[in-house]
């Protein structure tokens, strides 16, 4: 950047433009040829139609290594919302997980380490830090680790999976069309929630998920991508799975309580749930803390899996079902259709998922937090619904569930609208939307009061990488140059001696901006501290302003938009913008201010403070 500061008297870093070249010249392209609106979305088409088809088959592959763990069958019928029937191979099932530990070690270790654990963490560490880009073999990696942890019993959700090979597809389509890094991004977004959306059958959910924790920033240009790509994976996926929700759940009776007493229950089960996602933050990673401490990544996921496949089948043997192998979706089923009410078993539940879960992604498997999370939040608030009918409340139990299922997914991953939407769309049951609101919101009051970081934010912090928690519109981008240009300068021309420049100003011993013009035409501008003459009395440069005007600058518009101004400064890759009014050729006396870059930071920042922390 070009500057006269007291470390810099009379030099200028850079490089001045070429005398011919017209300093108002946009120069410079910024890496990967911008696509067109309309290129992209036929690309996010693409997208949405082959991670729709990634998501069929990784949950057909799910199914092949669940039939032949469990039953030693070679076949891809699986239904996760039924229970699974009692293994062929007795009590042996135990090592069912620890088989699978193995395999999945095994492929983490030699070729993709970034496939261990729930993946949208090495999403959003891609997106913030790499520049969206994310190695091609992780979708592959991502695809066969998951398929074998959850087909092995892993207690461990499918939705992080096929958000991280989708944002690996979507990757990789940016680097092999070589298009700008945020177009790239947009890409790696699209994926994503094209991912999630196939997986569940929630198109609006997946566009919600990839606007609260992929995306950066939203605007036309970035939204429609990832609705192409959500809207076709959705039907990719219907064309497959059909149209029903995620849950078949009957229509739920009318709660008979106060309407008032009923949101202030809600309202409690929301921080019941808040503290309980809190709990799950911090335990998942002290789980993950002592796993660590044990030397051999084969010797630390088997011993996970072990315990897990322990825990599995003592649930077996003392209450007829494994509970808390896979993705536990048998379960949820059973308490959203009052199959599974008792309070004694739904808090037990809770515990042994919470527990299996640590143990399975401490160890080192990989597949998502999600459906654990949706499956705690279930047994949660079937839990408190059926205390409620205990002493007497009217209330349904299948409600609190669905509720305690948005407001554990909300305050755990800090996704509002996500899990709002998600939920609503998994069962279709629209009577439990605003409730549901108002126990996600206290939800992840709650959680922020107990931890700060969500659980995908906090595994990237325990790393040193900060990603920011809000999207915010800095309003200064929206303002005219007029608004915020500096219009305490001085316009000279290049015939100035310097040293006379500098005795005339001594006294002030500040910055001052100066354009320089020759003749009637604007040639250059500098950045001055008048204070340096203090340093200089019996030196003569013999320069003029003329001699050290840097050339390093852009000619923009008083009625330009400040987000127009900062992109064409650095496209010029100017240290200065002159702002001059009227229309046609520029003239000196048109100048009417400069915005530089350090006036640029400062006015973001004042932009971003005003929101709250």
């Amino acid at each position: 950047m070009s500057a006269l500061s007291s470390s810099d008297p009379v030099g200028n870093t850079g490089t001045a433009s070429p005398p011919e070249e017209l300093p108002g010249d946009l120069a410079g392209d910024e890496p990967g040829r911008r696509l067109s609106l309309l290129t992209l979305s036929l690309l996010a088409l693409g997208l949405g139609i082959v991670t729709g088809l990634g998501a069929v088959v990784f949950r057909d592959l799910i199914g092949l290594l669940h039939n032949l763990f469990f039953n030693g069958t070679f076949a891809i019928a699986y239904d996760a919302n039924v229970f699974t029937a009692p293994s062929r191979w007795g009590p042996f099932i135990i090592l069912a997980p620890v088989v699978g530990a193995v395999i999945v070690t095994f492929l983490v270790s030699n070729f993709a380490p970034e496939a261990k654990g729930h993946g949208v963490p090495e999403v959003m560490d891609a997106i913030y830090y790499k520049e969206g880009e994310i190695r091609p073999i992780v979708a592959l990696v991502k695809s066969l680790a998951s398929a074998v942890a959850i087909g092995s019993g892993s207690s461990v959700g499918r939705e992080g999976p096929i958000i991280q090979i989708g944002s690996a597809l979507g990757s990789t389509l940016g680097q092999i069309v070589n298009m700008p890094v945020g177009q790239r991004i947009a890409m790696v977004a699209s994926g994503a929630g094209a991912g999630i959306a196939a997986t569940f059958n929630t198109p609006i959910g997946g566009v919600m998920f990839a606007i609260e924790l992929m995306m950066p920033e939203v605007s036309v240009s970035t939204f429609l991508p990832v609705a192409i790509a959500t809207g076709t994976a959705t039907f990719v996926g219907r064309w497959f799975f059909g149209q029903e929700p995620a849950f078949l759940v009957p229509p739920l009776l009318p709660d008979d309580g106060n309407a008032i007493i009923l949101l202030v229950l809600y309202a409690a089960l929301g921080a019941i749930t808040g503290v309980a996602a809190a709990g799950f933050i911090r335990g998942l990673h002290l789980t993950e803390d002592l796993f660590d401490r044990i030397p051999g990544r084969y010797t630390r996921h088997v011993i996970g899996m072990l315990a897990l496949g322990v825990l599995m089948y003592v649930l077996f043997v003392a209450l007829g079902q494994y509970y808390v192998d896979g993705v536990g979706y048998a379960t949820i089923e059973s308490i959203l259709n009052g199959h599974t009410s008792l309070l004694w078993l739904l808090v037990l539940l809770f515990v042994c998922k919470m527990l299996a879960t640590s143990i399975s992604l401490g160890g080192g498997s990989s597949g998502g937090i999600f459906s654990p999370s949706l499956f705690m939040g279930a047994t949660l608030g079937g839990g408190l619904g059926a205390l409620l009918q205990a002493v007497g409340a009217p209330v349904s139990i299948p409600a609190f569930a669905m509720v305690g299922m948005g407001a554990m997914v909300g305050g755990g991953t800090g996704a509002v609208m996500t899990a709002i939407t998600m939920v609503f769309e998994m069962t279709r049951e629209y009577d439990i939307v605003m409730p549901m609101i108002l126990a996600v919101a206290t939800s992840v009051g709650v959680r922020r009061l107990l931890s700060r970081e969500n659980i995908y934010t906090l595994k990237l912090v325990r790393r040193g990488r900060a990603i920011p928690k809000a999207l915010h519109a800095n309003m200064f981008l929206v303002r005219h140059a007029r608004e915020v240009m500096d219009s305490d300068i001085m316009v000279l021309p290049v015939e100035q001696g310097f040293d006379d420049f500098l005795r005339e100003h001594e006294a002030e011993g500040r910055l001052r901006h100066v354009v320089v013009t020759r003749g009637d035409q604007i040639f250059g501008v500098l950045r001055v501290n008048t204070g340096l003459r203090r340093g200089l009395e019996s030196t003569r440069t013999g320069v003029t302003l003329g001699d050290i005007a840097s050339r390093d600058f852009t000619i923009v518009g008083e009625a330009m938009v400040a987000s127009d101004v900062i992109e064409r400064i650095w496209r010029r890759n100017a240290f200065m913008a002159v702002v001059v009014h009227g229309g046609g050729i520029p003239r000196a006396g048109d100048v009417v201010g400069v915005i530089t870059r350090e006036h640029v930071a400062n006015s973001v920042a004042e932009g971003i403070r005003i929101y709250p922390r």
